[in-house]
């Protein structure tokens, strides 16, 4: 059961090599399906650079929780002290 706390997002059908390849990975893992998948989204921008995915992006309006996203330093700085005051 989804906790109360979580957003659910827009889930695709996947494709049949998608699903048992995320089954297995969550096999080996030993985690969840949707956990598999935040492990592959997480490893994305290693494989593929923020700075040649994100011109293309057509929606600026969900950067911080994308795992492309690479706030600048005075942005990190910002977030950080907004954190510290709020801790």
């Amino acid at each position: 059961m989804q906790a109360s706390n979580q957003k659910r997002y827009y889930t695709p059908q996947f494709s049949a090599l998608a699903a048992v390849t995320v089954r297995r990975l969550a096999w080996f893992l030993g985690i969840t399906m949707p956990k598999a998948v935040d492990v592959i989204v997480s490893i994305l921008p290693e494989i593929f650079l923020p700075s040649t995915v994100c011109p293309k992006c057509k929606d600026n309006t969900k950067c911080s929780l994308c795992a492309f996203y690479q706030p600048s330093p005075a942005n990190q700085t910002a977030e950080n002290a907004t954190k510290e005051n709020v801790a």
